[in-house]
């Protein structure tokens, strides 16, 4: 059996796919098998991952159907996997040739360890740098050094405020630990990932590695998909932190700062951005909002009153 299964999950990233593949098979660690599985591609991802499938560590799964969820294929390609460890390589990033040897070498020599992540470059479509994950990582200066923490107290002073993991491929999985958090919640289309890493944390500890092994693609279509499901993002973010307050004991401060940025980033993209979004959106924001944010409505109150005033200040657009 391999030690690590590489899970690459694909719908119509033809343009990338060919230097992520490549990526995977240079590994200076070989120990791995890869489970490709496309998602009903309609570009040339068939023709780009069939210069590969001669390649015995590989094999293919085709959805005829597109799932339309990035988190089923997540639970698909970890049931298939065979290896201890799970590498959830997305299709349109790639990797240093050292990202496998220098992780697995964390978790082998950490057993408690479910989820070890290196720090991660932002590219863009054609692979050059812009402003990096890490700027954003290393702002309050934690994220300089390697780490190894306790999964719960991570939850409990991180992640239950924020994704502080803001890329999968930048992840290894321990399958074990995947299988007893209870999977992907499938049911996400943004946040799901976020809520894959609190689940995972509450049963393991978690290794941060500081060299940037891990390139990350931010594509336009990305940034698109992103502003047009900000509505998605506020409703799941409120679940998350739902589920990390059901399981833990946050420290009332940084629930306090959870509650203000969420409202604030809810608030300005329904006001100052000019985007209302239907009653069945808000009303579904609102609802998972007030589980975890006990004075949310004089807040909104606050933020309503503040962002409409800032909005018709001089040089705002008013």
């Amino acid at each position: 059996m391999p030690k690590v299964t590489v899970v690459i999950p694909n719908f119509n990233h033809g343009r990338f796919l060919e230097k992520r593949i490549a990526s995977v098979l240079s590994q200076t660690y070989q120990d791995f098998d890869v489970v490709y599985l496309d998602d009903a591609s309609t570009d040339n991802s068939a023709q780009v991952a069939a210069k590969y499938l001669g390649d015995p560590r590989i094999q293919e799964v085709r959805n005829e159907v597109n799932s339309g969820r990035s988190f089923t294929q997540w639970n698909k390609g970890v049931r298939l996997a065979q290896g201890d460890y799970v590498w959830i390589a997305e299709s349109d990033d790639y990797a240093d040739e050292r990202f496998l040897e220098t992780l697995v070498n964390k978790m082998d020599c950490n057993p408690s360890v479910g989820l070890a992540y290196c720090q991660s470059i932002r590219v863009d479509d054609d692979g050059s740098p812009i402003t990096a994950i890490e700027e954003f990582l290393r702002s309050e200066g934690r994220w300089g050094n390697d780490f190894i923490n306790d999964g719960r107290e991570e939850c409990r002073l991180y992640l239950s405020s924020r994704n502080t993991i803001p890329n999968a491929s930048a992840v290894l999985i321990r399958r074990s630990a995947y299988e007893e958090a209870g999977y992907a919640d499938e049911t996400m289309r943004l946040c799901g990932d976020w809520l894959m890493w609190v689940k995972l944390l509450l049963v393991s500890d978690i290794a941060f590695i500081a060299e940037p092994l891990n390139y990350y693609r931010t594509s336009t279509n990305s940034v698109r998909q992103m502003n047009n499901g900000r509505s998605t993002y506020h409703e799941e973010a409120y679940r998350v932190v739902r589920h990390a307050l059901d399981n833990l004991s946050i420290p009332t401060e940084t629930l306090e700062q959870t509650c203000q940025t969420l409202l604030g980033g809810w608030v300005d993209a329904v006001i100052r951005k000019r985007t209302l979004r239907p009653w069945r959106q808000t009303r579904n924001i609102y609802r998972n909002a007030k589980t975890v944010d006990h004075r949310l409505k004089s807040r909104i109150i606050r933020n309503v009153a503040s962002t409409i005033a800032h909005s018709f200040l001089p040089g705002n657009g008013s």
